[in-house]
C-alpha cells in the first residue's frame, strides 16, 4: 500500500493530476499507520503483522 501510495504522488506530481496526488497521500498514510501497528505488535485486521 505504501509503494502504491508513492507511485500514485510520483504519476499525480508528474501530470498533474491532483486526485492521483491525493490518493496516493491518503494510501501512503494510511500504509504508514498500518505498518507501524504491525511493527509494534498489534493486531491489524486479524494478523499479527502487516506487510
Amino acid at each position: 500500500m505504501i509503494i502504491l501510495g508513492i507511485i500514485l504522488l510520483v504519476v499525480g506530481f508528474l501530470t498533474g493530476i491532483s486526485i492521483l496526488w491525493t490518493i496516493g497521500i491518503v494510501l501512503l498514510v494510511i500504509g504508514a499507520i498500518l505498518w507501524v501497528l504491525g511493527s509494534v505488535g498489534h493486531a491489524v485486521a486479524g494478523r499479527r503483522h502487516y506487510w
